[in-house]
């Protein structure tokens, strides 16, 4: 007996609307990179479905809520911060890997607004736990490594490290259109200051752990 039209077709029809749900999953996932990265956490649904080319619905079908999609569109980039603290970790003297742990990550901050805001704690940092969490590991035992080889001045933290992230990637927003590689010079010259001399005078005191969370998400204009 020759089957009825809709269960011949049923598993092809099935198999196609399965496509073009992963198709526009992608689509979806592909548009939350680009704006995040371009304009910061603070994007929405509809937005996304608008760059995506889908309607709104489809992003709803797809992913439950807005962390949901942070957490997919940011998997790569975070993977990345990952792997520059590894790398840098296994410098041979701690000041090169620290030169090149802020080297590269405040470029990855630089093109990824929406990185920088989970990274630096500025909103949604719970979704990248595991790699800032990694990060911040492999810089506390470099500060720790560099200080203790002369290299790096008395009195500098983790939370100095973030505060510099924010100012210099902050920096680099304001002249992107005018000298996109100046934020670079004023890393430099952080870098040089962070650097041991003979006479330095001492640091101010540094913020509780409480007020740098706070100055980083008003930064970030995150809720408080």
């Amino acid at each position: 007996m020759t089957p009825p039209p809709d269960s011949a077709q049923g598993p092809a029809r099935r198999g196609g609307l399965r496509r073009d749900a992963e198709r526009n999953r992608d689509r979806i996932v592909r548009a939350a990179q680009e704006l995040f990265a371009e304009r910061g956490l603070a994007v929405g649904f509809n937005e996304v479905a608008h760059h995506a080319g889908v309607g709104v619905g489809t992003v709803y079908r797809r992913f439950a809520d807005k962390e949901e999609l942070m957490h997919a569109a940011l998997e790569e980039p975070l993977s990345e911060l990952a792997q520059v603290a590894q790398r840098a970790g296994e410098a041979e003297r701690a000041w090169d890997g620290l030169e090149l742990l802020l080297g590269r990550i405040t470029g990855l901050l630089v093109d990824n607004l929406g990185l920088r805001d989970v990274a630096l704690g500025g909103g949604g940092w719970h979704l990248g736990r595991a790699a800032a969490e990694r990060v911040a590991e492999v810089m506390q035992h470099l500060l720790e490594r560099a200080r203790a080889e002369g290299d790096l001045r008395e009195g500098v933290g983790g939370d100095d490290v973030v505060m510099i992230l924010w100012l210099v990637t902050d920096l680099a927003q304001h002249s992107v259109q005018v000298h996109p590689a100046l934020y670079r010079r004023y890393l430099q010259v952080t870098l040089d200051g962070l650097r041991a001399r003979p006479g330095q005078t001492p640091l101010v005191e540094p913020p509780s752990e409480q007020q740098t969370l706070t100055i980083c998400r008003r930064w970030a204009g995150a809720p408080l």
